[in-house]
């Protein structure tokens, strides 16, 4: 196992973690039992930066819980710490650049929520194609009164076509699904195709302007990238069918939330669903929020107990690790952090 030790002496007799929102304590237990120090932000609100910082500066580590902006300016005031571990498979919220300049090692948590998450992808489906999000405020309004034969009708799924945006893990647990609950037939766009869901799911590699044109419906599973960034815009909802379902559990701003928005009042798309906004939280009196034909939830993805306690643990895994001067199993900067000699 190589040694991270660099310049600098990573053996420390009692390392010290800061986490920045509570984790199962069975996992805060783990760190504990591996000699750590622990420290848990159990405020319900997000820290600041200014306030992220304070806390790190008597910190070894840092469990970052969340979508903390890890900028430069927080890795500048912070370059003291030997290890940073998302509790996220997405890592567009650190600059691995400066960490890897100042020898910060960074790991995500791929893999574990995959199920998860799709299952998110799926019950955002059918609640949008059904309606349900709306029907069940009816509800909470008093305007459940009569049965009305043609009031908000949904639109079946049987058999159509699901364009899969990012068909990795995650997007292969959703199309399995909505392969053998509806018998959809799958397509995907990826930057390299997928040999396992071409050969176990049928599915079919094409290219962007084909996914727009041939879905039925479009799920998001893709990494947030200067060349995903806003990819479904006006131009990309435009070219899809009338009768489409927009899907995005992957990152808020991989779609134009204004030009999503418009797309629906147009009756250019048929409806969406989504896990991830832009900003979040949403704002309370966004007009999505209004639309019979749109589902949003609050970034729910991963949010099962088993899920997250499997990603607290992946992280706090990669920070014993490399309190023991071993690479983290999950490291995510591996090339940067190579090029500073330290591994």
């Amino acid at each position: 196992m190589s040694d991270m030790s660099g310049n600098r002496n990573r053996t420390l007799k009692n390392p010290s973690v800061f986490i920045s929102k509570p984790i199962p304590e069975v996992i805060v237990s783990l760190l504990k039992e591996h000699g750590f120090e622990v420290k848990v932000n159990n405020t319900s609100h997000k820290l600041s930066k200014s306030a992220l910082i304070d806390a790190c500066q008597q910190a070894d580590y840092l469990l970052n819980v969340g979508m903390s902006a890890l900028d430069k300016e927080f890795l500048q005031a912070c370059k003291h710490l030997k290890g940073i571990a998302l509790c996220s498979v997405g890592f567009d919220h650190i600059d691995l650049e400066t960490a890897s300049q100042y020898n910060i090692p960074v790991s995500n948590t791929p893999d574990v929520l995959s199920k998860a998450t799709a299952d998110t992808a799926f019950l955002l489906l059918l609640s949008v194609s059904r309606k349900s999000y709306f029907r069940s405020r009816e509800i909470e309004r008093g305007e459940w009164k009569n049965f009305e034969y043609m009031h908000q009708l949904g639109r079946d799924i049987q058999g159509d076509t699901l364009g899969i945006f990012g068909l990795g893990r995650i997007g292969f647990e959703m199309a399995k699904m909505a392969r053998a609950a509806y018998g959809m037939r799958i397509i995907y766009h990826n930057r390299s195709r997928n040999p396992e869901a071409e050969d176990k799911l049928e599915a079919e590699y094409v290219s962007f302007e084909e996914l727009l044109k041939r879905s039925d419906v479009i799920s998001v599973h893709t990494n947030l990238t200067p060349d995903t960034q806003y990819r479904f815009d006006k131009v990309a909802f435009s070219k899809m069918k009338k009768n489409a379902i927009f899907i995005n559990t992957a990152r808020g701003k991989i779609h134009n939330e204004t030009d999503l928005t418009k797309a629906l009042i147009d009756k250019e798309i048929w409806g969406a669903g989504l896990d991830v906004t832009d900003p979040e939280p949403m704002l309370p009196d966004n007009p999505l929020l209004q639309m019979s034909n749109v589902c949003v939830l609050p970034h729910i993805g991963s949010a099962t107990l088993e899920t997250r306690t499997a990603m607290a643990e992946m992280a706090v895994r990669n920070l014993i690790a490399v309190s023991k001067n071993e690479q983290m199993p999950q490291i995510i900067n591996k090339e940067f952090y190579s090029k500073s000699g330290a591994l």
